[in-house]
Order: structure tokens, then sequence, then C-alpha cells
């Protein structure tokens, strides 16, 4: 599409090196900047197009670091590719997005010269489809005389309804205030890939347009800064029922006021679509076992899909291994992305021999062995011992141990932290070489030794509390428990079972029979599979639908938006978001007993605000009756490639349990760099009366967690500071050596916190220091058990646990600064 097409660039280095040598399909003519790296060249297609491939043929001034862009209007650009460790020669990237105008934007040049290219060539159809929503972008204009109504109105003469009207000569104007609206109500939920506005003399500079399945919360499809009035058209991707513009800032003295608004739809998601239905087979990336097959042919194919899963940390296979109630003779080794779960109603309906993971793979080291999880059955160990050697994100929960578990690897190497929960342990477990555990309401035969930080909860036959030596935390009960919505099957098919909430939680949920709570059958959850679009979860979620994501990676282009009380969205196989244009992966609505478990969202290459929102910003209904949870819903940013994301999770309801999660801006793989995997905050907490248990949070920029609303505690917190920046002068918090892993705010009267470890690894520059661990107001209500720092092998220093108070982590030994109680 780009060839012969009008090109700009912000420099050129000669006259004989113009931008339009780059699209002119000539490989011996060439473009060429000056010699700085924030350089671009652009180029104009003549229209709004579905971009489907860009192609660059470098010369040999390179760019090692770039980013390929698409805009509408050639000021607003999106983020199609951001290209980290490039090395020149032919470059070419599969996308997705719509544009008029494609540019290369250059982030670093890999020689001293300027950036170079022979050909810039973009592929896909000009005024072809929406990749959002699947269908072509109509002309005309859904919006056309529907429903609207307004924030305000100048007059009378100046109603919302002028607006939408089709008449250039009547208009809407509002109030002459910040911000102001004017919605349409499109009469069903649709995609939207297009909107135009046609300002009044009295603009928006700044204005949001945004779309709503009930036109009480709002998705943002495109944020404008800088607008100057006059026809503008902007292509989104998104869907809703209601459509609106919010005025943030207005160019003039006056209010608001658009002469028309028009709205383009596609046909995949509109009203003549049948409406997305519930149940059906669960896809190939689950495998449903049953005690008629031989246990040859199930090993097997567990074996089959671990060799390909065992050390591939960053791929992109996901599988769930489901075994329905009987017993069978296999070891289920587990690897990246896999689920092994019983389909019974109970634990020991199910029985495998072993669930094993061990890290032969990384040398004997488990401080990798991530994503992966294991629930509902029970293991009868031939030798006595059941190995589950792994460290953050592999959930351990309805599990029976009918003997010992040893949770270290084999030679007892490293591993750093994990999780076990409702889980019955006729044996002892041996955490051996683990760095810090964290077991809720379980039951287990013993423990038998400790390093760090080992906290319980609920647990019977745990150790008594003796912090620091050994450093055991234990809590008799769990203050509020919920257990972990799970598949199941029994004679009418497969359904899904939500435990009610406990109280005081001690010991497993089934010790008397089955857990009690709720069942609800797979014909009331919409089974998502890969390439299902946000807009079709969205429409499924809109219509009353819970949903199932089946094993894979799901790529976004909007929030999937959970509006509805008491939904369930329960992922399968370590099933993956990836939200894309900066957009969030998943936002709840301030209602009661929502559900979100077992997922991961991986953050996007152009940078998200939030990636996941429980509530929107100011939420405060009471949910002490119903509370939200989370559960086993992971975060990473970097990794498998360079997500960016100002903050991971943000929490505004009241009364939501965060019940075992990591937050992991990544520290090795793809896309990583203090300036590449860019991610300021872990997890933001602004609603009342939150409790944590099992907080895993790590290697953000500034605060890994910050703490604002009131009532909240944490029953098990493991951080690790960023490995890697460059020097202390870019890591300030003012004039304060770094930034603390947990502030509260200062604000805050009542807060709690038990078996809390915060580590530094300096691996860029090990002068560095952090002066505080955690960051807490001086009172009464705000109180912290069982605190550690530790330096590992003297790579940074720690000054102080919490404010001011606590020896220095330091030194190559390796040993941690403890605190008992604060104050």
């Amino acid at each position: 599409m780009s060839q012969g097409k009008v090109a700009t660039a912000s420099s050129t280095e000669n006259a004989g090196t113009p931008a339009g040598s780059a699209v002119d399909g000539n490989t011996g003519t060439r473009w060429s900047s000056a010699n700085t790296n924030d350089q671009w060249l652009q180029v104009d297609l003549g229209a709004s197009a579905a971009i489907s491939q860009v192609t660059l043929n470098w010369e040999a001034a390179y760019g090692s670091a770039y980013k390929i862009q698409a805009s509408s209007n050639g000021t607003t650009w999106t983020d199609l590719k951001s290209v980290t460790g490039g090395d020149g020669g032919i470059d070419t990237w599969a996308v997705t997005g719509t544009g008029r105008y494609v540019r290369m934007l250059g982030v670093t040049r890999a020689t001293g010269y300027g950036y170079s290219l022979w050909e810039f060539q973009v592929v896909g159809t000009i005024g072809g489809t929406d990749p959002g929503g699947g269908g072509q972008c109509a002309t005309t204009n859904a919006a056309l005389n529907k429903p609207s109504s307004a924030s305000s109105t100048e007059n009378a003469g100046t109603p919302a309804s002028a607006a939408f009207d089709g008449d250039n000569g009547t208009r809407w104007s509002s109030a002459v205030a910040d911000p102001q609206w004017v919605r349409v109500d499109l009469g069903s939920v649709q995609n939207i890939c297009k909107i135009d506005l046609r300002w009044e003399a009295a603009y928006a500079t700044a204005f949001k347009l945004q779309a709503s399945a009930d036109g009480t919360t709002w998705t943002d499809l495109r944020t404008v800064t800088g607008a100057t009035g006059g026809n503008q058209s902007y292509d989104v991707s998104g869907s809703g029922r209601y459509v609106r513009m919010n005025g943030t800032a207005r160019a003039t003295a006056y209010g608001y006021s658009l002469w028309e608004f028009a709205v383009h739809t596609t046909t995949t998601g509109g009203p003549t679509d049948p409406p997305p239905t519930g149940g059906g087979e669960l896809g190939p990336n689950v495998h449903v076992f049953d005690p008629s097959m031989s246990s040859a042919g199930i090993q097997s194919q567990l074996d089959a899909v671990f060799t390909q899963q065992e050390s591939a940390q960053f791929g992109t296979g996901r599988h769930a291994f489901l075994f329905k109630p009987g017993t069978y003779n296999v070891n289920a080794k587990v690897g990246f992305y896999t689920s092994i779960m019983g389909l019974g109603q109970n634990p020991d309906d199910v029985t495998l021999s072993g669930v094993t993971v061990d890290a032969g793979w990384f040398g004997g080291n488990a401080t990798q062995n991530f994503w992966r999880s294991t629930e509902n059955l029970s293991v009868q160990p031939p030798g006595g011992t059941n190995q589950w050697a792994v460290s953050q994100a592999a959930p351990f929960r309805r599990m029976h141990i009918k003997g010992a578990l040893n949770l270290a690897p084999t030679g007892y190497g490293w591993a750093s932290g994990g999780y076990i929960a409702d889980s019955k342990i006729d044996g002892a477990v041996g955490p051996y070489s683990q760095q810090q555990w964290y077991t809720r309401d379980s039951t287990i035969g013993g423990w038998v030794n400790g390093v760090w930080n080992m906290v319980f909860s609920g647990v019977v036959g745990a150790p008594a509390n003796s912090f620091p030596e050994p450093p055991y935390t234990t809590l008799n009960t769990t203050p509020i428990s919920r257990e972990k919505p799970y598949l199941y099957a029994d004679a009418s098919g497969y359904r899904v079972f939500v435990p009610s909430k406990r109280t005081d939680a001690r010991g497993v949920s089934w010790a008397n029979g089955s857990t009690p709570g709720t069942s609800i059958p797979l014909s009331q959850f919409y089974v998502a599979k890969p390439g299902d679009t946000a807009a079709t979860i969205n429409a499924a979620l809109a219509q009353g639908l819970h949903l199932l994501l089946t094993p894979g990676i799901y790529n976004i282009n909007q929030p999937i938006n959970v509006t509805r009380a008491n939904t369930v969205v329960l992922g399968l196989g370590l099933a993956t978001l990836i939200p894309s244009g900066g957009v969030s992966a998943v936002k709840v609505a301030d209602v009661d007993g929502v559900k979100l478990a077992g997922f991961l969202v991986d953050a996007g290459p152009q940078k998200s605000d939030v990636l996941i929102e429980v509530g929107p910003q100011g939420s405060s209904a009471d949910h002490a009756a119903n509370p939200t949870t989370l559960q086993d819903v992971f975060v990473r940013i970097g990794g498998a490639f360079a997500g960016n994301a100002t903050t991971s999770v943000v929490i505004n309801s009241d009364d939501v349990i965060i019940d075992h999660t990591w937050l992991w801006r990544g520290d090795h793989g793809d896309g990583i760099g203090w300036n590449v995997n860019t991610a300021e905050t872990g997890l933001i907490v602004n609603g009342d009366d939150v409790l944590a248990t099992g907080l895993f949070v790590e290697h953000f920029r500034k605060y890994d967690v910050e703490w604002y609303g009131e009532r909240g505690r944490t029953i098990f917190f493991q951080n690790e500071k960023a490995y890697d920046p460059p020097n202390q002068a870019a890591y300030m918090n003012g004039t304060t050596k770094g930034w603390a892993a947990y502030k509260v705010g200062p604000a805050v009267n009542v807060h709690e916190g038990w078996g809390l470890g915060s580590y530094v690894y300096f691996n860029v520059d090990p002068t560095i220091e952090v002066e505080n661990a955690f960051e807490v107001p001086v009172k009464p209500g705000v109180k912290f058990h069982s605190l550690l720092t530790v330096s590992l092998g003297g790579n940074g220093r720690i000054n102080h646990v919490i404010n001011g108070v606590g020896g220095p982590a330091q030194g190559t030994a390796t040993i941690p600064s403890k605190i008992v109680s604060y104050p």
C-alpha cells in the first residue's frame, strides 16, 4: 500500500536521501536521517487502511530499537510493534491495526550514523476490515436519529438530539463547564470502528470517545489531546450499546458544541448476528481422561506435552489435563503453562500416582519454575513423597497428598517460594531450600524447616508462631476466605463449582464432606477460545453469561468488562490475555461477588495505564457480605516481549480478597531493561477492608505496593526490588534513596500485615541502596508482624526494615535483617 505514496521524515541526511526514496520500490535508493536517536519516517497511505504487515529493508545504518506506529490523523499515534535488539537486514513484522499514516519511529541507533532504509513497505487493505470487529466498517451512521442525552444543554434550542439528526444546521451545546458529555444509544451492543465529529466554533481541545454496554461503566476507545476542532474522524476499535464524547478541556470560554456526531459500526457483533451462546467444547488444548483409558496412553500424552513445556518459559503453549473420577497409575510431570485438575466434586474422587515438578531443565535451580498449577485431586506417591519444586505463580489447591510433600528440587538447589491452599498433606511438608512459603486453610502432618519466611494461616498441624527463629509466622485462622471456583463433571456434564465465603477459616473446606457453595452448569458460561475478540466476549458477558477461558493466548483490543454481580471469569491452563493499544485487560464494576481466577495478563507493547481494575475510581459500595475475589490471577510485564504498563492492578472497590497473585515486572527473558519493560507500580489499593492472602509483587520501578484504603490486611508478602536501576541517581524517591516495597498512605489509620519480606539484588549497580523496605504511617492502628529484609549476595543494601527501624540488610553472607513487630 505504501509504494509511491507521499512520505515525510523528521530529517534527511542530505538532498540525495529523501523520505520518498524509502517508498519508491527501488532498493538502490534510500532515506537516511540526521545523526540522532529520535528520528522518524512516515508514509501517507491516502486513506484509512487495515494494516497486516510492515517490512523494513535496512541499509548498514539501522535501528537497534524502534517502533512501528499507525495514526488516523498523523498526530495521535498507536504502537503496532515495539522492537528491541534489532540486528539490521530485512525486518518483516506481522501487525494488526488501522490508520491512514504509518511510521517507523527510531528509538536507538545501532551505529554512529542516522537511520537509513532502502525500503519501507506497508501491507494491508485500503478501506479494509476492522481487525477488532472482524467486519467491514460501514459508511452509514449508526447513531442517526437514535435516542441521546447529555450532561447539560446550553438552552432548549441546543438539545443532545441535534447532534444526531443528520442536519449540519442544528447543534448540541453544553453548559460552560468541564467536564461535559453527550451520548447516543445505538439500541444494542455493536462493534464500533469509526467516530466522526463535526465541531461548531466552541470545540474541545481534549476529550475521550467512550463506549459502554450498560450506560454506566465506560471504556475508552480514544483519548484525544491537542485537538483543533473542525471535522474530525477517528478510527477506533471496541464495542458497546452506548457511545459518548466526554469533553475534558474546552478550547473557548463557551461550552462544548457539536453540529454532528456520527458512529460507524461493523457487521460482526451487530444486531444481525446471533448472540453468543453458553456451553460447548473445551477446545484442543484441554485433554480429558477417564479411568477406562490405558495408563500407558495417558502417560504418553502427559509426557509429550511435558517435553514441549518443560523449558518453554516464555512459549505460547497452554494446556489443561482434566481427570474424571477414578484412579490413574500415572505421574503427571508439570511444565510451564500446564494445569493438572481433577473433575470430581472433591479431591479424593480422583487419584494419581504423582503430580510432580523438578528443575532438571534449569540445572537443579527451581527459582524459575513459574506458571503451572495442580488442583482438586489426590496423590498416592509410590515412594511415599510427592515432589513439587516450584516458585511463584504455581498454585497448589484442593490437593490431598497421601504421604509427604517435598518442595525442593533434586539436589536441594535454590527455590524462591510458593503457595498451598485448601489442601491436606498426610505426612510432613519439607520446604528445605525454599526461601519463603505461604500455606492457607489446610491440614498438614508437620513442617520440616524454615529458611527466611514461612507463613501459615488457618493451618491444622502448622508449627507454632516463633518468628524470628525459626522463621514461622502462624495465624490460627484466616479472617476471610473463599476458595477458588473449579471445573468438575457430573452426570449432567461439566459444571463450575463456586465455594462459599468462610470467616475465621481453619483446615480444608472439604473436611466434613463436599465444600459448601453453589454449582453453575457450563451452559451458563461463554466458553472462549483463542481467536475470540474482546467484543465477542463482552457481548457474552453483557447478556448475562459467565466466562470460561480455555487454554491459549487471547489478543484483545479492548478491556474485558465485567459489569454483572456474581460473574465468574475462570481460566484453564494459564489462559493469557494480551491487551493492545494501551487498553486495560480487565475492568470490573463496583458490584458484589465477582470471581476472577486462573489466568495470566501479559502487558502489551503500548503502555497501559492499568491492566486490571476492580471498581472504577470512587467506588464506595459495601461488599462485605459478598466480596469480589482475585485468585491465581497473575500479571507479567516483559519476558515474552517488551510489555509496558504503569500499574498492574488497581483495587478501588471495598472488601476485595486478593488470594494468591504474582505481579511481575520481568527481570529476564526478552524485552527486558530499565527503559524497555517500563512499569512503575504493581498494586494500588484504594478500597477499604481489602484482604491480601499470598501477595507476591516484584521488580517495579517505584513502589511495588501502595495501599490507601482503610483497614487493609496482608498475610504473607514476598518482594524483590527491581534488579536493573542503572545507578543511585536514577533510583531516588525525591531525596530518599530508592523506593519502599510496600507503602501505606499517610492518611490511613488502620492497617495490619503478617509475614512480609523484601529483598534486593541490584545486578547493574550493586552499590545502590534502599532506605526503607516498608514505609507506613506511625499510628496506633498500623501494625506489622514478622518483617524481614535481605541483600542477596551483597548486591545492594536495604538500610532499614521499616520507617528507619531495623538494621541494614547487606553483605555477601545474605543474612536477613528481622523485625518481630512494629511499632
